[in-house]
């Protein structure tokens, strides 16, 4: 393998890293969750705008958090490091809708059919999901057996998550 393959390798490592902690797949049955609700009487790009603020604003509030933790700790960390690991560590939420809201964006901006891209977008969260549970079995050396397993469990317990999601909404 040469060098000039190793950086791409790298860089899909890092994508896969950031789907696959907790706040990406938080994010991903969020944003599904919205996406599903938002639907009847909106348009792709009022979707879009109900998506990216919701998930900022619970961006926003993870971090916050993290920062008020942080105070009860020992040593107490500064500030900045506190605000800095916050968002390091919730940044998943945000890479959570990238992949919906530019489906959503596609609709908005008439690329693509409105309900097309809604769709699209709503199954991505959906297709996300299943490749998450998918990848993190077979980074754990799974045999291909565990990883469909580890697919279908990841899927239907999002699927579950986000019905309920709905309905509550």
């Amino acid at each position: 393998m040469s060098d000039e393959q190793a950086p791409p390798r790298r860089g899909i490592r890092r994508v896969l890293d950031a789907y696959s902690g907790e706040h990406a797949v938080y994010g991903l049955v969020l944003v599904t969750a919205l996406i599903a609700v938002g639907w009847e009487d909106e348009t792709d790009l009022e979707v879009l705008i109900f998506v990216v603020g919701t998930v900022l604003v619970f961006w926003l509030a993870h971090i916050y958090a993290a920062v008020v933790a942080s105070r009860a700790s020992r040593p107490v960390k500064p500030l900045g490091t506190a605000v800095a690991e916050g968002v390091r560590h919730s940044s998943g939420m945000v890479v959570a809708m990238l992949v919906p809201a530019v489906l959503l964006l596609l609709g908005a901006t008439g690329v693509v059919e409105e309900y097309t891209a809604y769709f699209l977008a709503l199954g991505s969260g959906v297709v996300l999901l299943a490749v998450i549970g998918y990848a993190n079995a077979a980074r754990n050396g799974s045999p291909l057996g565990w990883r469909i397993l580890g697919t279908l469990a990841t899927t239907a317990l999002g699927l579950l998550v986000v019905g309920l999601s709905i309905l509550v909404h």
